[in-house]
């Protein structure tokens, strides 16, 4: 098949994202053809074979290394228009199916997948809707609510209304207690992510978090608990199945940005001018699977299918959790449907390979694909017709 990758975008995780698509590349490439799709930081959308190379990235040249591109939300048209000039002619780009590598904003929010969807082009990982839901923790903890699932306490701060935050400031020490983690709403990669003390260190971290979104998650620290991930995979008339659990293992008190994307020394598969590809996700120390009890990783894991469906994902999504492992209590963190480097490791683990679990992606983007061409988009309702019979008498 032709599968045009697409990774960049306008989100802070910009650069995690291009690590994620080019592992994804490196393996896609032994058995279909790729379609490399960059999205500056500004916007523009770039192609061409030579983008599947990290260094491009490393020297900014990806605008002599690619063709500037469109996706044209006509139906039908199946795949991007390169424009042409006077010396040479526009040309079209089809595509079977796209994968979405990107991480936060602009990418995993919901927003590139209605482009997608206007310009009907198939793609993998969760539709519009989950994607939106998924990326906004005040929206996906509503979803979790409404499937029963145990969730951390949490108390909203809305910058936008900063007459509140003495209040808001006042709620987390009364509910929530110190220590608390601030992260911002819509924000990934524990970015924009800090822990708080007392109350002058959570007005301090809140003023961070807000640069990248003006509303601020506050939540309690789960002390005597250990991070417990788990992943899961369905969608396209497939039953939604869970992977091993992985403890991941933190240098700090929590993940950072650099623990879990700039700690891997090994080097990866070749890229495709042959750099070495970073490991990504796959860096990170971790233990797989978890050193937990059987009954513990039995609950994370059906916490971790209930959070999927939940908000009705598809594709490959990885569910982070909190486990204390003294009085067995579980809680469920976030779902993350766009997981860095696709939770591979995790599934590597449970017995499926980085090329089955692509190629399952690729399956289940099609399929559902095929299901939404099914439904009825018409309605032949002769309205207009009334309307103008109407106009023309004065009626």
């Amino acid at each position: 098949m032709r599968v045009g990758v697409i990774f960049g975008g306008r989100s802070v995780e910009h650069d995690v994202s291009i690590v994620s698509a080019h592992q994804v590349m490196a393996e896609l490439l032994k058995r279909h053809e790729v379609v490399p799709i960059y999205i500056a930081r500004d916007g523009r959308w770039f192609t061409g074979p030579a983008l599947n190379d990290l260094a491009v990235y490393r020297d900014q040249r990806w605008e002599q290394a690619g063709d500037e591109a469109l996706l044209p939300s006509t139906y039908g048209f199946g795949g991007l228009l390169i424009q042409g000039g006077r010396l040479k002619p526009s040309r079209h780009v089809p595509l079977d199916v796209v994968l979405p590598a990107i991480h936060g904003t602009y990418g995993e929010d919901g927003t590139l997948q209605g482009a997608l969807e206007l310009a009907g082009v198939a793609y993998a990982g969760s539709g519009v809707a989950a994607s939106a839901v998924g990326m906004d923790k005040v929206a996906m903890k509503t979803a979790f609510r409404g499937a029963r699932l145990p969730l951390v306490p949490d108390v909203l701060v809305e910058m936008d209304r900063p007459d509140r935050l003495d209040a808001a400031l006042d709620r987390v020490e009364a509910e929530l207690g110190y220590p608390a983690f601030v992260k911002p709403v819509t924000a990934g990669s524990s970015v924009g992510i800090g822990k708080a003390a007392d109350r002058d260190a959570l007005k301090e971290l809140i003023e961070v978090a807000a640069r990248y979104d003006s509303r601020v998650l506050v939540e309690k620290a789960m002390e005597d608990c250990v991070e417990i991930n788990c992943s899961v995979i369905g969608g396209g008339g497939r039953d939604a199945r869970a992977s091993v659990c992985e403890q991941p293992v933190a240098w700090e008190e929590f993940l950072s940005f650099d623990d879990k994307y700039m700690r891997g020394g090994k080097g990866g598969e070749q890229g495709g001018s042959g750099s070495k590809l970073p490991e990504g996700m796959a860096s990170l120390d971790r233990k797989i699977p978890a050193p937990i009890s059987e009954e513990s990783t039995k609950q994370i894991q059906e916490n971790a299918l209930q959070a999927f469906r939940a908000i009705g994902a598809s594709g490959v999504a990885r569910i982070d959790s909190f486990l204390n492992q003294q009085t067995g209590e579980t809680w469920v963190m976030e779902i993350n449907t766009t997981p860095g480097s696709f939770a591979f490791y995790l599934w590597e683990a449970s017995g499926l390979s980085f090329a089955d679990l692509t190629d399952e992606l690729l399956d289940i983007a099609l399929a559902r694909h095929r299901a939404t061409s099914d439904r009825l988009f018409t309605f032949e309702s002769g309205m207009l017709d009334r309307v103008a019979r109407g106009a023309k008498s004065g009626g």
